[in-house]
Formats: C-alpha cells, sequence, structure tokens
C-alpha cells in the first residue's frame, strides 16, 4: 500500500518504507480488539444520525456494514492487511470497500486517538467483568474447601517454623480474604474504565454538533471524559487494571508456594491429582506441581507487564503520542495470564487430596501449645512476659525429654511455675488451643463456620455490584 493508499494520504508524496510499516503496524495483536471497535463505531455512526450529520439510511448502512464484516471476521474470512496498520483502519478500509463513499462518513467528529482510546475501555471493561466472574469463582471454591475443613488441624508457620495449631479451614479462608480485596479492587478499577474519550477527536474536541452522552449511553458507559487532552492520552485505567493484576497474581503465588511445599514429602499435606503435574524424564519417581509452580513464574510476567506501562507512560508529554500503541501487548498478555491462573487453582483445588492425619502430626511438632501455657498463666494471674519465660523453660525441658508439652508430667511444669495444676494439660492440647481462640477472625471451628457465612454474605453482595 502507497501513501496515496492511506487515510493520512494528502500529507506524503512518497510511500511508506516497507521496514517502517511493519515496524509500525500493530494489526498482528490488536485485531482482537474488532468486536469493541465495531460497536463504538455503530454508536458513533447512530449518533451522527441523531444530530443530523450523516442521515438514518446511511448509519444504518454503516451499521449494516461492519455487522457484516464482524461476521466474516468471526468466520475466519476476514483478510487482515499489516499495510492498513491496524484494527481500526483494517476495519474503515473494508468497510468502504463494501458500501462504498458512505463508508468514508463514518470517520466524521473522531480520531484514531479517541477511537482507540474508546475501543481499549470497552475491550478492558468486558475483560475485568470476565475476570471479576472467575475470582467469584474461586473465592467460591475456598469457602467451600474451608467448611469441608473446618476441624482438619493444621501447623500454623511464622518464619516457615511450626508457630500454633490452625485449622485448614482457617488457613484456606485467609486465602478467601485476599482474592476478595482482588475482587472488591476490579470492581473500584472499572468505575475509572468505564468513562468514554469518544468526542475528544485528536486532541481538542471537534467542530461539529456532537452528542457524546447519547454514545456513552448506548455504550455503557458511565460518562464522557471531562477533558479532550486527557481522554486520548490517559492510560491511568491500563495501568490501575495491570496493578491490580500483578497483586492478584502476587496472591495466586503465595498460595502455589504453600501449595509446593504442602506436596513435598517432607511436608506431606497434600497430592495434587495426576493431571495437574508432570514426570522426570530421567527419575522416573518424580510428580512434579508444575501448575502451581507455573503459578508462580507467570506471576513475574504480569509485575514486569505493569513496569512497562509504568515505564511506558513516565516521559510522555500531552497529548497522544505513538507510544501508546505499546500499552495494548502488555494489557492482553496481562488479562490471558491472570484469567489463565485463576482458572487453574480453581480446577486443581477441588482434585487435591488432603492429608488430615499428616497435618495432625505435624501440628504437634515444634511446641505449638506454648503461647497457651503462657496464657493459662496469665488467667492465674502471672504477668504476660513472666508467663512467656516460664513458658519458655517449660519447651527447653520438653525439648532436653524429647516430649511434647502435654506429655511433660505435673511435678516438671510445676518447676517453671507453681502455678501450674492439673487443668493446664486441657490447655495444651490441640483442641484445646483451637477451641480457645473463639472470637471473630478465630481459628476455632465454630469461628470458621461464622466466618464462612459472612464470606458468602460477601460474595453475594460482590455479585451484585458486579454488571
Amino acid at each position: 500500500m502507497s501513501a496515496s493508499d492511506k487515510a493520512w494520504k494528502g500529507r506524503f508524496a512518497e510511500p511508506t518504507d516497507a521496514f517502517v510499516e511493519a515496524f509500525t503496524a500493530s494489526v498482528a495483536f490488536d485485531k482482537r480488539l474488532y468486536r469493541h471497535d465495531i460497536a463504538g463505531s455503530i454508536a458513533h455512526a447512530r449518533m451522527l444520525a441523531q444530530v443530523g450529520i450523516l442521515t438514518q439510511d446511511e448509519a444504518e448502512a454503516i451499521a449494516a456494514g461492519l455487522a457484516a464484516i464482524q461476521a466474516d471476521i468471526e468466520a475466519g474470512t476476514f483478510i487482515w492487511s499489516v499495510a492498513r496498520e491496524d484494527v481500526h483502519m483494517n476495519i474503515e478500509a473494508a468497510l468502504t470497500e463494501r458500501i462504498g463513499e458512505v463508508g468514508k462518513k463514518l470517520h466524521t467528529a473522531r480520531s484514531r486517538n479517541d477511537q482507540v482510546a474508546t475501543t481499549v475501555r470497552l475491550y478492558l471493561r468486558d475483560g475485568i467483568d470476565e475476570l471479576g466472574a472467575g475470582l467469584r469463582g474461586l473465592a467460591a471454591v475456598f469457602l467451600r474447601l474451608a467448611e469441608r475443613e473446618a476441624e482438619t488441624v493444621m501447623p500454623g508457620f511464622t518464619h516457615l517454623q511450626v508457630a500454633q495449631p490452625v485449622t485448614l479451614g482457617h488457613h484456606i479462608l485467609a486465602w478467601f480474604e485476599m482474592i476478595t480485596r482482588d475482587a472488591e479492587r476490579l470492581i473500584d478499577a472499572r468505575k475509572r474504565v468505564n468513562v468514554m474519550p469518544l468526542g475528544a477527536g485528536a486532541l481538542a474536541g471537534t467542530s461539529f454538533p456532537i452528542d457524546r452522552d447519547m454514545t456513552a449511553r448506548a455504550l455503557g458507559f458511565a460518562q464522557p471524559a471531562e477533558n479532550s487532552l486527557d481522554a486520548v492520552s490517559d492510560r491511568d485505567f491500563v495501568i490501575e487494571f495491570a496493578a491490580a493484576a500483578a497483586l492478584i497474581m502476587v496472591h495466586l503465588s503465595r498460595m502455589a508456594e504453600e501449595l509446593v511445599l504442602w506436596s513435598t514429602p517432607q511436608f506431606g499435606f497434600i497430592e495434587l491429582a495426576d493431571g495437574f503435574c508432570t514426570g522426570s524424564s530421567i527419575m522416573p519417581q518424580k510428580k512434579n506441581p508444575d501448575v502451581p509452580e507455573l503459578l508462580r513464574g507467570k506471576s513475574a510476567r504480569v509485575i514486569g507487564n505493569l513496569t512497562a506501562l509504568l515505564v511506558l507512560m513516565k516521559g510522555q508529554p500531552l497529548a497522544y503520542n505513538k507510544d501508546n500503541q505499546e500499552d495494548k501487548e502488555p494489557l492482553f498478555d496481562t488479562l490471558d495470564t491472570v484469567r489463565d491462573s485463576v482458572r487453574a487453582l480453581t480446577e486443581l483445588l477441588p482434585a487435591t487430596t488432603f492429608h488430615r492425619e499428616r497435618m495432625r502430626r505435624e501440628a504437634l511438632r515444634g511446641y505449638p501449645t506454648a503461647t497457651d501455657l503462657a496464657d493459662y498463666l496469665v488467667r492465674r494471674g502471672l504477668a504476660f512476659r513472666d508467663a512467656h519465660e516460664a513458658a519458655a523453660r517449660a519447651v527447653r525441658l520438653a525439648i532436653e525429654r524429647t516430649a511434647d508439652l502435654a506429655e511433660l508430667p505435673l511435678a516438671d511444669l510445676k518447676t517453671c511455675s507453681p502455678l501450674i495444676e492439673n487443668d493446664v494439660f486441657a490447655a495444651l492440647t490441640i483442641e484445646g488451643s483451637l477451641a480457645a481462640r473463639d472470637h471473630r477472625g478465630g481459628t476455632a471451628p465454630r469461628q470458621v463456620r461464622a466466618a464462612i457465612t459472612r464470606g458468602q454474605e460477601r460474595l453475594a453482595a460482590l455479585a451484585a455490584l458486579s454488571p
């Protein structure tokens, strides 16, 4: 395609260099925006007819032509041209070829600058809605697992050392909290995505009497953008989504790390289903947790995309610059990666076997009820710091005897504090430790079930807030 065939042909006498044409083209990756570009164009054409810039017949001819092009694209018969640069010019050129001179009128009162920004917002809005539904589905899986494992004992860790006993249900509810916050962040970010740039033109608006509110309503936007310069150059909405997505992946990566650890023989807490693992080409005994490992690895991609977008924008003066063509590949990759990662974990967890007896056995290692002994002494009137020291002496004694705290004779325990009596043993059991934490947010099974009920209510509220 020579310069005389391009939309901006009037300014140039020489054809675009072949390498430059390929270097500057984006159609190879932005053609996935076709549906949203066509929706924006149809709404724009009908608005132009409403204000008298086009006739109704012209607007409907444009709409019909665009609908036919969409059908061709979805049938796989549409021919994309690198020479036409991007998805927008490919569709517009095909429209003119299909319906004639009327097709050339579609671009009245708009620029590719506001067209592109609008299309990306429409695409991202749909992507956020799909991802939000996926997060709610994953959160629902967590609630079901937490209900099933509300009384399953496991060790709680700090510094990856056994700290205090918790229930597996309580642990899974911590994952639920992470993902629920992520879903809430997406709903909030969507508000700033749902603003329409159309009507901003190249940067200064348009001299035509357009009705931006009409177009915004037709496309489901909450409102038109307030400032034309900002409307075409802003990519905050992409960056904000990428930041929320990076945090989702950080959460998934943390969960995946625990699954990797738990699946090792050293932990032995879970058995991952064969369908989510692979073997070794040389070691026949191996069962590698590839899906959780890839969840960790893919978090790096999404964090990298966020960094790329921030650096992309940091030096740009107002208004639009060609740099912004580079926003789409990080955005597309982020959406694809996070969507698939959420799906992977959603499908993996219900197929995972949890070894309850092994978890309980490991919860007894490391003297996890030492804090319960200190709390017992506090209730007996000892200051906590003194109680802490007495409990530490008891732990040291248990280490010397290679016994658990609950296995020490009362006489030995009394050498650590004379306040200790026979009722201490109820506090030193795993069940006693769990039951003692019977408050909102605690690990007691009763509180886990109460938290699940509240979680179900929160999920329902999130679903109600989502389109």
